[in-house]
């Protein structure tokens, strides 16, 4: 796809002769120094200048250059990327306080990418044509508004009866200090009974789901404002060959966020979610719910705060526009840029969708967030779930650790490309290999599991007829309440085990006795330090699994695979906004957000979640409906989540090959260019001629192709060179 060139030269600032005191928008000045340290002065328009109302002046425009939009958009991207990570982080807790089933959460979890698919494309394509940090701008203001949206169901609907119950100020004295029929009537809900306390009234509201629904919806609108215009007002204001370095710099920073954002969530969860209250349990108990709600307060303060600087770059940076301006004075005369319109946008869209780089593209990417979008969500669960990791471990290690691999391949990637400039051809041929070697770990996954986590939990719940140990306790209602027997295994609750009696030692932690599903003693058990004998025993909390080792070698796969796949980012960015015309690319990328919103993020979450769900093995019931799932089966859960996620993944590996055949002629960096312009140009002085341009070349997309008009107005009967400015 052609490209503008940009010579040595034509970076060089256009020299301004005198000042246009009558122009109003000519009424500001700047100097720089060039290569050759002389000082050189040009004028400011309104478009080229920093800051805005009563911030404007010499201190703020000294930042309106390439290096500080880099900073500052990292930096916001970086507070951006902590809200996903935060909310990715907190999901399990989420769904235990308001009883949300994964399938729900899956729902809410794809509001944004609604949002998305409906304005991404038509957004990006008029905001494009504006005034592109203004509308960043506008679109940081939502994500705001999300935060405090996200945070609002802790205030209208509290902490919860459940995580009251379990605090030393609300109730958890009752079995010591109550009266022996409230004594009762409290054993019931978890002892073994023949008549069990009956059904729950749902405490599981569906307001909240829609509050958390509305603010994802709400956020998609800034989502897809910061990505399209941000990438593009990047690219279009830096020379080509600085876009991978400033790109990777950028994405770097980006990748900050997460890890920020996983770490917060790990110390908000590691606070009882009503930080004034003393809880009776501690952060490894699976009933504890962490202060979900705390982080989103400190992430829109940040988000606010960094999005104020960042609407303050002008609409198009000084030297860039110098650039820009030299060279339409270079080819005599600027060429008129179509007005948006309805019409123009559907020839745009056109463009695009017959464009076959780019669609292959947006397919190979499509299939490989499908694929790899449960572990984006559901990660910080699935360590949950298969290693026995409590949520704030899983969280710190998903954002901190794997992520700095992540950071490391990025940057890494952007030296190799900046030092080595290789053709588009071998980026895409390396993005080929990074998706089968991604499906290589995925699938390695399946074959990581913990054998004692999988072995060591009894379910216990009797098909309607069938005869077991507790066919003689009501247990349908009993909440998820997980004790170890002295025979080694887990089971659910007390009443699952079959135990009618409870004894509380001195620090009030609880030993259930006479259970008649405990069989045996376990070696592994420690005896209890009692004065009394207990038959049968369990004690409070799921047996201890050591799953530490293959916790580690999961951890290292992952790690190898962030790494990994971070190296294809900048290579693929650049193919997919080199293979479009340069006035299409905010749009393009608007339409690659959408088609990947439809097919990609909409989907996948809620097809994953479903999938999970498929595997409960404990729901939390009420009296209206089921809750949320307590207790997957970690063998089934490994294998099928793994084994499907890698066969989506393989189907974006196969269309990145097709996006490697149609790459071959794509142009990269300014040099490719640069070096038709040196040939044709000795060409010229050779032939001595002024031949006229009889007419603008057009590329395979339809557009004006600026280096085919300075191609053909030198050698315009070179069917070679046409041949290769339409491919």
């Amino acid at each position: 796809m052609s490209r503008i060139e940009e010579t040595p030269e034509s970076a060089k600032p256009l020299l301004s002769s005198a000042p246009l005191k009558n122009d109003p928008k000519h009424n500001v000045f700047f100097s720089r120094e060039d290569s050759n340290d002389n000082r050189e002065e040009m004028s400011l328009t309104k478009d080229t200048t920093c800051g805005f109302w009563i911030f404007k002046g010499k201190f703020f425009q000294r930042f309106a250059n390439k290096n500080s939009y880099v900073v500052l958009y990292g930096i916001v991207g970086c507070t951006f990327a902590m809200s996903y990570a935060y909310f990715n982080g907190t999901i399990t807790t989420i769904e235990k306080r308001f009883k949300i089933p994964s399938r729900n959460t899956g729902i809410i979890s794809v509001g944004n990418d609604i949002s998305q698919l409906i304005l991404a494309a038509i957004l990006s394509y008029y905001a494009g044509k504006g005034h592109r940090p203004r509308w960043i701008g506008f679109g940081l203001l939502t994500i705001v508004a999300f935060c405090l949206l996200t945070a609002l169901p802790h205030f209208l609907y509290g902490p919860g009866e459940d995580s009251l119950k379990l605090t030393m100020e609300y109730g958890a004295d009752l079995i010591m200090n109550g009266t022996q029929e409230a004594i009762e009537k409290e054993h019931a809900k978890y002892l073994c009974r023949e008549k069990g306390q009956g059904c729950q009234k749902s405490e599981g509201n569906f307001a909240p789901q829609v509050v958390l629904f509305t603010a994802q919806f709400i956020s998609g609108i800034g989502g897809s404002l910061y990505y399209t215009l941000g990438t593009s007002y990047m690219d279009d204001n830096t020379q080509k060959s600085k876009t991978p370095a400033l790109l990777s710099l950028s994405y770097f920073m980006r990748m900050l966020g997460p890890a920020m954002g996983y770490a917060l969530a790990s110390f908000c969860l590691r606070i009882y979610i009503a930080p004034n209250l003393t809880p009776t349990i501690t952060d490894k108990d699976p009933r504890w719910l962490g202060a979900w709600w705390m982080g989103w307060l400190i992430i829109g303060v940040l988000i606010f705060v960094s999005g104020i600087f960042l609407t303050m770059f002008p609409k198009e940076l000084p030297k860039a526009a110098a650039r820009r301006e030299k060279k339409e004075n270079k080819k005599n005369g600027e060429q008129e840029k179509p007005v948006a319109s309805f019409a123009d946008m559907k020839a745009t869209f056109k463009r695009l969708i017959t464009n076959k780089t780019y669609m292959f593209n947006n397919l190979s990417s499509i299939f490989y967030l499908f694929g790899y979008m449960p572990y984006w969500i559901f990660s910080a669960k699935y360590i949950e779930t298969i290693y026995r990791q409590s949520a704030a471990t899983s969280s710190l290690v998903t954002g901190t650790i794997a992520l700095a691999f992540s950071a490391i391949g990025i940057l890494g990637a952007g030296y190799v490309i900046t030092r080595f400039k290789p053709s588009a051809r071998k980026m895409a041929a390396w993005n080929v290999i990074v998706g089968f070697m991604t499906v290589a770990g995925i699938s390695s996954y399946a074959f990581i599991g913990c054998p004692g986590n999988e072995q060591s939990v009894i379910v216990n719940i009797p098909k309607p007829g069938e005869s077991t140990c507790i066919s003689n306790c009501s247990c349908d209602y009993v909440p998820y309440t997980p004790v170890c027997g002295e025979d080694g295994y887990t089971y659910i609750s007390p009443c699952h085990a079959g135990c009618t009696s409870e004894y509380i030692i001195g620090d009030k932690k609880k030993v259930f006795y006479n259970c008649s599903c405990v069989e045996g003693t376990s070696p592994d058990r420690p005896p209890l330090d009692l004065d009394m004998k207990l038959e049968k025993h369990a004690t409070q909390g799921a047996c201890p699994v050591n799953c530490y080792k293959q916790f580690v070698i999961f951890l290292s796969v992952m790690c190898l695979m962030k790494f990994i796949g971070s190296t294809g980012r900048a290579s693929n960015f650049l193919v997919s906004v080199r293979c479009v015309p340069e006035d299409d690319k905010a749009t393009a990328m608007g339409l690659g957000m959408m088609l990947m919103s439809l097919f990609a993020f909409i989907p996948s979450p809620i097809f994953f979640g479903w999938l999970m769900d498929s595997m409960c093995l404990v729901w939390g019931k009420t009296c209206t409906h089921k809750g949320n799932c307590w207790l997957y089966d970690p063998e089934s859960l490994r294998y099928i989540l793994n084994i499907v996620a890698s066969a989506f993944v393989t189907l974006g590996a196969l269309f990145d090959i097709g996006v490697w055949y149609y790459v071959k002629n794509l142009k990269i960096f300014d040099e490719e260019n640069n070096n038709e312009d040196n040939i044709t140009s000795a060409t010229d002085n050779n032939n001595k001629s002024d031949m006229e341009m009889k007419g603008p070349a057009m590329d395979i997309n339809g557009r004006l192709s600026i280096s085919t008009i300075t191609t053909a107005s030198i050698v315009a009967g070179s069917e070679d060179e046409k041949e290769k400015e339409r491919n």
